[in-house]
């Protein structure tokens, strides 16, 4: 395919969902305001057909506006968002919490392709109420399929206890070909939490969601640029006469995963798009499975309990 436009059928099956969702998605983390409307719809013109987006990025209303006024129609636009916390006690108000994001992606009679749970937290009572507004999103046609983010296997095997629908269509997680491990900073429910970030490939979460027929999607796909200039990386990039950046983004399709990769630069956009015209071969991949340093934790962990 032409390097710098996608194409419609760059997409894959959700195993346990009659939805189709596009092989590569636009991240919208950290990109706020105007930047994240412009961002969207320069992404949109270079053939971008999937946006992720979510409660904490604080840019529904801004993602939902560049659909609005670009000239691709709504139902060939695949949207995701995700939601955080549950309301206490209640699953209804938990359901409004959601529709509000809708509303601001889709207007009032909208919808969305896909809502995620953000992340597990550390009560299994909000994991549920969280599930069951999704549920019944899901059955009222708001949510096309619904699934979860960063849960671990202990996660996903504690849903069959409360879910109606169970495997999630989808676990977004942090997933990729090395662990390089840098340090970051995340504020949630007023709490810092200092954490060390490693890139780790997750195998037996992979391997776990596989068998189960639950899609991976991958975030920082990547490595937020922080190894473009890794040497063995750029030999491989140089040998396929691709960027750093095009190599990491083939790597996770032809892993089975749906890359998120974000940016605000309308070259890196279009870049990050043209990926489609090459393929990995076997050498390449051994090559880069086998830069993994083991599990150390992700950005955004879900917790053990």
């Amino acid at each position: 395919m032409p390097g710098t436009e996608l194409q419609g059928s760059d997409s894959v099956q959700i195993p346990s969902a009659d939805v189709v969702m596009p092989r590569l998605g636009f991240g919208v983390y950290k990109i706020r305001g105007d930047g994240c409307h412009e961002a969207c719809l320069t992404a949109l013109r270079y053939g971008y057909r999937h946006i992720d987006s979510a409660q904490l990025y604080r840019n529904e209303d801004e993602v939902g506006r560049a659909v609005a006024e670009s000239s691709v129609k709504r139902q060939d636009v695949f949207l995701t968002t995700k939601i955080s916390r549950a309301h206490p006690s209640s699953i209804q108000k938990t359901y409004g919490n959601a529709l509000e994001s809708i509303r601001k992606l889709d207007g009032p009679d909208g919808y969305v392709d896909l809502f995620l749970i953000h992340m597990p937290g550390r009560d299994k009572a909000n994991r549920e109420r969280l599930w069951k507004a999704l549920e019944q999103l899901h059955a009222e046609g708001k949510a096309r399929a619904i699934g979860v983010s960063n849960f671990h296997i202990h996660h996903l095997e504690e849903m069959k206890e409360y879910a109606s629908i169970w495997p999630p269509h989808v676990n977004q997680i942090e997933v990729g070909e090395a662990s390089w491990s840098r340090f970051c900073l995340c504020k949630l429910d007023n709490n810092l939490l200092h954490q060390l970030h490693p890139w780790c490939q997750q195998r037996n979460l992979d391997s776990y969601c596989k068998d189960n027929k639950i899609l991976v999607q991958a975030y920082c796909p990547l490595v937020a640029g922080s190894k473009f200039q890794d040497p063995t990386l750029c030999a491989l990039a140089a040998r396929r006469g691709k960027t750093p950046a095009q190599i990491l983004i083939r790597y996770s399709l032809e892993k089975g995963w749906v890359p998120l990769p974000k940016s605000e630069k309308p070259n890196r956009i279009r870049e990050n798009a043209a990926v489609f015209d090459f393929a990995l071969g076997t050498d390449d991949v051994t090559i880069l499975d086998g830069l993994d340093q083991g599990s150390e934790g992700a950005c955004f962990p879900a917790n053990s309990s």
